[in-house]
């Protein structure tokens, strides 16, 4: 029910009220107007009856009463249906009263259960979007948790690769030099399968940061430098032909590449200045 129908139906319903109200009164106001005129005549039958109350018989007397008295009971009935008539309306006016009270009350408590119904729905609509920013919030932490994750993962999975990297990096092949020669300042290399290089070496109380080879070596191949290891990688011969060693690694005297020149290797360097 809302408040347009409530009206409507309220209104319809009291269109017959004015009708039966007006149906009352017109004849109340009958029975006034009867009353009234019952009693001008019993004033003017007691006023003949005291004017000529010594010349009346007893007979004209007895008449004249029980006419004034006829006339009373008559005016006390029309009055008793008067009475009856405002009553009437009176239950009329109640009952339309009550009506309206018993559905003003059914339309008020349909709009307090309908703001209680609003107030839930609210209510619901906010816990449920409460809930839907939670959810949201925890999966926004859990995909940062998860890429946080994964970041570290990568890092260490670089960091693993790096550590892998360093200690099995590998060098290009190059060719084999089987009899290096001091007369010339050249570079040898050799062929080596670098995945087996590991570790640094270490020889003549000099440190360099060569790639050790870990495949098994042939006992008859000569050893160079100052680790006393076989040739690989670059290297560089000493310009000093009554040198003892002859091919030097290039990390085990320090060098990136082939200087200009001619080169020593530290051995002969202090021996000449020695002499």
């Amino acid at each position: 029910m809302t408040s347009g129908p409530y009206l409507e139906n309220y209104l319809d319903s009291l269109k017959n009220l004015p009708v039966e109200l007006h149906r009352n009164f017109d004849l109340m106001r009958d029975l006034d107007s009867k009353i009234q005129e019952l009693l001008r005549n019993i004033d003017k039958l007691a006023n003949d009856y005291l004017s000529n109350i010594r010349r009346y018989s007893v007979e004209k007397k007895n008449e004249t009463m029980t006419r004034i008295q006829r006339g009373f009971d008559k005016a006390k009935k029309y009055g008793d249906d008067k009475v009856q008539l405002a009553m009437e309306n009176y239950e009329l006016v109640d009952t339309y009263i009550r009506k309206h009270d018993s559905a003003f009350a059914s339309y008020e408590a349909e709009i307090e259960d309908k703001a209680i119904r609003n107030i839930e729905e609210g209510s619901k609509k906010r816990r449920q979007k409460k809930t839907k920013d939670k959810d949201v919030k925890n999966k926004s932490a859990s995909s940062e948790e998860e890429t946080v994750t994964k970041k570290s993962e990568k890092k260490q999975l670089k960091k693993g690769a790096k550590s892998t990297g360093s200690a099995t990096r590998k060098t290009p092949l190059v060719s084999v030099v089987t009899s290096p020669t001091n007369s010339t300042n050249s570079i040898a290399s050799v062929t080596v399968d670098t995945s087996s290089l590991t570790g640094a070496l270490v020889g003549d109380g000099v440190a360099h940061s060569a790639e050790v080879l870990d495949m098994p070596v042939d006992p008859n191949e000569p050893t160079y430098c100052l680790c006393d290891q076989v040739s690989y990688g670059e290297m560089i011969g000493c310009d000093n032909p009554d040198c003892s060693i002859e091919w030097f690694h290039f990390e085990c005297v320090e060098l990136i590449k082939k200087p200009k020149g001619k080169w020593f290797c530290p051995i002969c360097i202090t021996d000449r200045v020695k002499k």
